[in-house]
């Protein structure tokens, strides 16, 4: 049978990683955070017509590039993101032969829920 995803996660497998994952989320949005305020500060400097060099934006690019690296952390692992502010994630996963996804929010202990690759979060069914 041919899958659309390369890598497949059993629940335990997904669970082992949320520890790490906690830690990668926070920092994502603490980041965003940060680049947020960053971007209002370039907003206004450029209203103003300031000269934009200098620290503000050397964090605004080191900001990104820290972002860029932890999304990198999800990408090659093959989890995908799908609501960064509440830590909605995916794993592709088989269940009774079907592909589907492993679905896990940040406030949940483990990942219990699963759903069809087109339903979504609406679609979700306890495992």
């Amino acid at each position: 049978m041919k899958y659309q995803f390369d890598k497949h996660y059993t629940r335990e497998e997904a669970s082992a990683l949320l520890p790490q994952i906690r830690g990668w989320l926070e920092r994502l949005n603490r980041l965003s955070e940060d680049l947020e305020r960053l971007d209002q500060r370039l907003t206004s400097l450029t209203g103003q017509g300031h000269d934009i060099g200098g620290e503000t934006v050397n964090n605004w690019i080191r900001t990104l590039a820290e972002m860029q690296e932890i999304l990198a952390e999800f990408q090659t692992r093959r989890i995908f993101i799908k609501d960064l502010s509440r830590g909605l994630l995916d794993f592709p996963a088989i269940i009774g032969g079907r592909e589907v996804f492993l679905c896990w929010e940040l406030d949940e202990e483990n990942v219990e829920f699963w759903h069809d690759l087109e339903t979504g979060y609406s679609g979700r069914e306890r495992l």
